[in-house]
């Protein structure tokens, strides 16, 4: 298949397009002619998804860039439903030629409930959808407060809530959540669009609900939401009185009566804040230290993106929130976008990130787009891996961003979070299990108010928010996964489980951890997702008991980092 620069197609109308399309419809599919077939369909799709990539990431570095956002809704509009009619007529072709190409299975599985669930009436639907949730980002990127005669976006306020003046850190949080409340009424509006169109979505699929539609449409083909409903009970049973105990010990050394929201992130022990660079450029030169230590082959993933400009890391205003990592695969790169600030987390976000950057290197080699189809279960395994990994290699003796003391101190502050983490998706995700099995219930923010402050007092003890119930109960407005991408969540819970598991296997034996990790991600989406978790030396779990290894070990970890000072 002969097509341009990647710059040039991005400028083709659909009627540039099409005609490539109606080449692979005619073609006559055999056992000798599939594997050119499959390339030219995979070389096509390719080149549609960086253009998507490519203009949704102008519109993220750029919120206020008009011309941006008008591309971006074009491309929407005009060339993703009919590429998206025309691909469905090419699955169903090779679905019906009952051909089984080599590292096939799972991409035809995936395939065949694709058919199932596409209706040509839902193509404009779904481009709204995503209209939509560019919509929230730009509310969300719009948010600066005023203090102390300067403007500051959200994100940058951060920092100061690390600083060791109590009232100082009320000051700032107040001031932020304030900014925040007041875009309730926008965000309302907006949910209550979002919930009609995913209804319309359902029920023009045949689906007997939302959660239904989005269960088959993000492939979970290995466990239910009644596995999900296990998992929160697990995560009460097991992780909640291990976050409490966290969360407790973190109010004694303060020595305050109540743990309140600003006192989270503060250093307990009222030592000077982690601040790990100065600018973005420090950032990228000790990250890329760090992956060298992790694997050679890694590091030099990372320099070819900072050779490359594959990173857009400085918060500013006008950006969207977030980080993300997406995929050029015409150009066989990754892309990483983020909202640096200056503070430890910016160094976990880099990491994570990177993972994900890693998986498209990795996976690169598999021939055809539709085997590179991570399902998301592990493609946070191969992110939040890397957070773990990447570990033991933090201090400046590595080439890295702390002293020994520092990062033993960055060490045990990720893994505490990491524990806070699991009850914080429990909510997230059992949240959105109530509100597509309560949908005209869930349309009423207030209902969703009630039942997100309900979540949060079953699964996020010790913190005292008195006083604060509008900001705490108006919690799900701030999680953009909810209305960006539902049901995307839990993923993150069973993929930090998973991570949890390789990074045992590396405290036993890095290298052997490392390459199993490698070997893993190399393998795209061709296996089942347990088939992933098992070549990562990991096992696809949702128990009590496996939790509970996790754990374990994520506390004895702590508590000798804290012992070696």
């Amino acid at each position: 298949m002969n097509l341009p620069d990647i710059r040039e197609f991005m400028t083709w109308p659909w009627e540039k397009i099409a005609p490539h399309y109606d080449e692979l419809r005619k073609a006559n599919l055999t056992a000798d002619s599939v594997k050119d077939w499959l390339a030219d369909w995979s070389r096509l799709g390719e080149y549609l998804y960086e253009t998507y990539a490519r203009l949704h990431v102008a519109t993220t570095v750029d919120t206020t860039d008009r011309q941006a956002q008008q591309r971006f809704e074009t491309f929407l509009e005009t060339i993703v439903p009919e590429a998206q009619k025309a691909d469905h007529d090419l699955k169903r072709k090779l679905v019906a030629s009952g051909l089984q190409p080599p590292g096939f299975q799972i991409p035809l599985r995936n395939m065949r409930a694709q058919i199932d669930l596409f209706r040509e009436e839902n193509l404009p639907l779904l481009t709204q959808e995503r209209k939509l949730a560019n919509e929230y980002a730009r509310i969300v990127g719009a948010q600066t407060v005023e203090w102390q005669y300067k403007e500051y976006t959200v994100s940058q306020m951060r920092p100061f809530l690390q600083s060791p003046d109590r009232a100082l850190r009320e000051e700032v949080w107040r001031l932020t959540a304030e900014r925040q409340l007041k875009d309730r009424g926008p965000l309302s509006a907006l949910w209550e669009q979002l919930l009609t169109l995913r209804q319309r979505i359902a029920a023009n699929a045949g689906k007997p609900d939302y959660r239904a539609f989005r269960w088959q449409q993000l492939g979970r083909f290995d466990y239910t939401p009644a596995d999900c409903r296990a998992f929160h009970k697990a995560i009460e049973e097991v992780v909640v009185p291990a976050a409490a105990a966290v969360l407790e010990k973190r109010r004694q050394r303060l020595g305050v009566d109540r743990l309140r929201p600003w006192d989270l992130d503060v250093d307990p022990l009222a030592r000077t804040p982690l601040r790990p660079f100065r600018d973005v450029e420090e950032l990228k030169a000790k990250s890329e230290a760090i992956f060298q230590h992790v694997d050679p082959q890694l590091g030099a993933y990372y320099h070819t993106m900072r050779e490359e400009n594959l990173l857009d890391l400085e918060n500013r205003k006008g950006k969207a929130p977030g980080g993300y990592c997406t995929a050029f695969p015409v150009s066989r790169r990754p892309f990483i976008f983020m909202n640096a600030v200056g503070v430890h987390d910016d160094v976990q976000t880099m990491l994570h990130e990177s993972g994900h950057a890693f998986h498209v290197f990795e996976s690169q080699a598999l021939p055809y787009i539709h085997q590179r189809d991570v399902p998301m279960e592990f493609a946070e395994v191969a992110s939040m891996s890397m957070e773990l990994l990447a570990s033991p290699y933090l201090a400046r003796d590595f080439g890295g961003f702390y002293t020994p003391q520092e990062a033993g101190r960055a060490r045990i502050e990720h893994l505490e979070r990491s524990l806070l983490f699991w009850p914080y998706m429990a909510v997230v995700d059992a949240f959105q299990h109530w509100v597509y099995e309560h949908p005209e219930e869930a349309a009423d923010p207030a209902a969703c108010d009630r039942i997100w402050g309900g979540l949060w007092d079953r699964f996020m003890p010790v913190t005292d928010w008195r006083g604060l119930e509008d900001v705490k109960v108006s919690g799900w407005m701030r999680k953009l996964h909810i209305f960006e991408l539902p049901f995307y969540y839990v993923e993150y819970g069973l993929a930090q489980l998973g991570a949890v598991q390789v990074w045992a296997n590396a405290l036993e034996d890095q290298a052997a951890a490392v390459a199993a990790y490698r070997k893993a991600l190399a393998l795209g989406g061709t296996v089942t997702l347990p088939e992933l978790y098992a070549a990562a030396g990991a096992k696809f779990a949702m128990d009590a008991a496996t939790l509970r290894q996790a754990v374990d070990l994520m506390m004895q970890v702590i508590e000798k980092l804290e012992a070696e000072g």
